[in-house]
């Protein structure tokens, strides 16, 4: 592997951490009422997210179906 190729999987790696890192933030208090649509894709969009990184080998399938169960747990 050569260094481009060190410097993508670390990009790649270190936004997956970050993803990660943002949904192992616990939320103030849940919701009572259904989520208002702008979460609603926001949950979208870190899914999406947590599936590419998953195809592109960053999340295991382990890390994968833990963090989509947790995303999907909080709606």
């Amino acid at each position: 592997m050569g260094r481009t190729d060190d410097k993508s999987a670390l990009g790649l790696e270190t936004a997956g951490r970050g993803v990660l890192d943002s949904l192992d933030t616990p939320t103030a208090t849940p919701p009572t009422a259904p989520a208002p649509s702008n979460e609603s894709a926001d949950a979208l969009e870190q899914l999406k997210k947590l599936g590419e990184l998953h195809s592109s080998g960053v999340l295991s399938d382990e890390e994968f179906a833990s963090k989509k169960a947790e995303l999907l747990d909080r709606f």
